[in-house]
């Protein structure tokens, strides 16, 4: 393995997983106290519920991800399941703690261990593996966020993309400007679009 490849794939991973956790931020930022613990007529998961399962879920995959099995015992998988976060200052706390035991564990990773397995359930993952399930994995539930977040809040709803209709301008600023090497996240994280 090149210390390019090991260098490119963890920069990449941060910024997508920063990515995720700010949708998911914006998202807060825009429902009201009670739109967090909203569920559908058909019972859907809230926004507390989904939070608090991937809590759970990281505090399980990313502690002493490179030595312990990413299925903690301590885990109690059905129970995230539950409305058991009553406030948004609860939810912002669990929110805030599984996304820095994630970031973490990512900054343990290096070229000396980076080969090694990582066991999920008794399952052998590479870290690349691993890394790539648990980002497919929150990048699914933060979507379901964003579309509760959007439901919510209907025509107040401030978008967290492109905005609708303003596709051919934005890439016509884009396609006006050098290629350069980047990342898609970096305009999103320096607030170029979805902040307006």
């Amino acid at each position: 393995m090149s210390t390019t490849y090991f260098s490119n794939f963890l920069e990449s991973t941060k910024k997508q997983f920063t990515y995720y956790r700010l949708l998911g931020n914006r998202t807060f930022d825009q429902v009201s106290d009670t739109d967090l613990f909203w569920q559908s007529p058909s019972g859907n998961n809230s926004i507390a519920i989904i939070v608090n399962h991937m809590h759970g879920n990281m505090m399980s995959r990313w502690t002493d991800f490179l030595t312990t099995d990413g299925e903690k015992d301590f885990r109690n998988r059905d129970q995230e399941f539950e409305d058991l976060i009553k406030t948004r200052a609860d939810l912002m706390v669990k929110w805030k703690e599984g996304w820095q035991i994630l970031f973490d564990a990512l900054d343990s990773c290096n070229e000396e261990n980076f080969n090694q397995l990582v066991y999920i359930r008794n399952q052998g993952h590479t870290i690349t593996e691993a890394v790539n399930r648990q980002l497919a994995h929150y990048a699914y539930h933060v979507g379901q966020i964003v579309l509760i977040g959007q439901m919510r809040c209907g025509k107040n709803w401030k978008s967290l993309s492109i905005p609708k209709g303003a596709s051919k301008d934005y890439n016509k600023i884009k396609f006006a400007k050098q290629k350069k090497r980047g990342h898609f996240t970096d305009e999103f994280l320096d607030g170029e679009i979805g902040n307006e």
